[in-house]
């Protein structure tokens, strides 16, 4: 289990493996919902195979209730602006933890998704991967300053995400030559990997995706 530290001032859950370090860092970011027991628990998974892992809280406290869509939308407009410095400064926290190898990767899921990526195009991470990013289309013009591998995850049932949106994604990475993977899971929507919701959770597809995901970063950060 972590705890509730601040890191670079910014507040969130860090999840350390056990032992003794340093151990290469992972920013684990949250859905629209905010900093919720699922993140939590996504750092969990990560810290016990051997990262540092810490989710951040980009709401400041603030959390939507689960389904509670039009909440979580407003939180989004309320912090997104805000987000990407926030990131930026626990990337400059991580990569001088003394915890930390000095490498650090990126994933996140929904808004965290779209935010991995904004981080990866400010800040150079080790490694990036984005499940499912919500919005990523307001990214792609900048996507040329990435200079990470990365990894992304999605859905071929996912309405605000269509396949052809994570085509042109996967397109794009291929012109700015960066070393990437695009993986879109059939019969599988939004949020396929958020285990604590029956109603999007897709078993299969979660499963190959902690697969690809965990041998992903440890060829970039181990």
């Amino acid at each position: 289990m972590g705890t509730l530290v601040e890191l670079g001032n910014i507040p969130g859950y860090l999840a350390e493996p056990s032992g003794s370090g340093p151990w290469p860092a992972l920013i684990v970011i949250q859905e629209w919902w905010g900093l919720d027991q699922q993140t939590k628990s996504i750092a969990d998974r990560f810290a016990a195979i051997g990262y540092l892992a810490f989710s951040p809280d980009l709401y400041h406290g603030e959390l939507a209730k689960l389904g509670d869509g039009k909440k979580a939308a407003e939180l989004v407009q309320k912090y997104a602006p805000s987000a990407p410095a926030d990131l930026q400064k626990i990337f400059k926290a991580l990569k001088g933890h003394p915890d930390c190898t000095g490498k650090v990767g990126s994933v996140g899921f929904c808004f965290g998704g779209r935010m991995s990526l904004a981080l990866g195009i400010s800040r150079p991470l080790d490694a990036i991967c984005t499940f499912y990013g919500g919005g990523m289309q307001q990214l792609f013009d900048q996507l040329g300053s990435l200079k990470s591998p990365v990894l992304g995850l999605f859905g071929d049932k996912d309405a605000s995400i269509p396949v052809g949106t994570v085509e042109q994604f996967d397109q794009l990475l291929g012109k700015i030559g960066v070393h990437h993977e695009v993986i879109i899971y059939p019969d599988s929507g939004h949020a396929f990997f958020r285990d604590s919701d029956p109603s999007v959770y897709k078993p299969e597809a979660a499963k190959d995706a902690w697969a690809r995901v965990t041998k992903f970063f440890a060829k970039n950060l181990m």
